[in-house]
């Protein structure tokens, strides 16, 4: 038990208090506001069981799970790309480009999320669908044979739209952020290489993918894994335009059940799961480069 053995008297010390601390909290729930615990419900509300199909499907907890994951996903590679154009765009020599793009970011950064999320979906979502015969097309898709495909990716068809427009809210919030860590990694790359890869001949191009690209992008991957764990858990904000995932899952839940504590805290570990188990995994990339 390696773990076990780092640990000091002090470490023993906080584990007591958090362990009291949460005793309390519970206790706290159970007397003074009457609390009935009814956790041998959740279960269900994860997994299911159909006896009449006699199979396990995913229930409201874990369908909202997985919607985040998806979203999270698409969100991330969405705002991977839209954030190098924009730091890219923050480092050229144009100034008009510099300008776009340095106000771009300082709006995003500045307004809160939530402000954000609800201006593209009222002003932006429902043109952007309309233009594009999203509904239509995902009905259509819904009712042909291979829909079984289509859904492995997107989930539910006929609530693609929706998806589309969680996706791209999050993708432009996060990606101000994004340019901004690509900024620093280009600006972190010496000067000198940049000059000696023009003194040879490179176009600016050149330069960019085969010198200062490659060494930025080894530089920003702890910030970069960082915004992309934040990207999880903001995702939780769309649940305002009624995107389902696992925050909107879990309002839905406690509303018919008013199972609220243990619904609450469900969704806080699955959420801390997702975050904790990503964090482990890019510091072990980070200390093989």
């Amino acid at each position: 038990m390696p773990f076990f053995k780092r640990l000091k008297l002090a470490d023993y010390l906080i584990l007591a208090v958090l362990a009291g601390l949460i005793g309390y909290v519970v206790l706290t729930i159970e007397g003074k506001l009457n609390y009935e615990w009814r956790w041998e419900l959740i279960p269900n509300y994860i997994l299911r069981y159909r006896e009449d199909q006699e199979v396990w499907f995913a229930n409201l907890l874990l369908q909202g799970l997985i919607a985040t994951i998806r979203i999270s996903i698409y969100a991330s590679v969405l705002a991977l790309i839209l954030g190098t154009i924009l730091g890219i765009a923050r480092t050229a020599e144009n100034l008009t480009v510099r300008m776009l793009a340095r106000t771009y970011l300082e709006l995003l950064r500045n307004i809160p999320p939530v402000v954000i999320v609800f201006i593209f979906f009222f002003f932006l979502s429902q043109q952007l669908i309309d233009a594009l015969n999203l509904n239509s097309w995902a009905r259509g898709i819904a009712r042909s044979e291979n829909a079984a495909i289509w859904e492995f990716f997107f989930g539910d068809m006929r609530r693609f739209p929706g998806l589309v427009s969680g996706v791209i809210v999050l993708a432009l919030f996060e990606s101000a952020f994004v340019g901004e860590i690509v900024r620093a990694g280009i600006q972190s790359v010496p000067k000198g290489q940049r000059e000696a890869a023009r003194s040879i001949g490179m176009t600016r191009f050149q330069e960019l993918r085969h010198i200062v690209l490659p060494q930025a992008f080894r530089k920003i991957v702890p910030p970069m894994a960082n915004q992309f764990i934040t990207l999880i858990k903001d995702s939780s904000i769309i649940s305002l335009i009624s995107i389902q995932e696992l925050t909107y899952k879990t309002v839905e839940l406690v509303a018919s059940t008013r199972l609220i504590f243990e619904a609450w805290i469900t969704t806080a570990a699955f959420y801390f799961v997702i975050c904790f188990s990503l964090s482990m995994l890019f510091r072990r990339f980070e200390r093989r480069n």
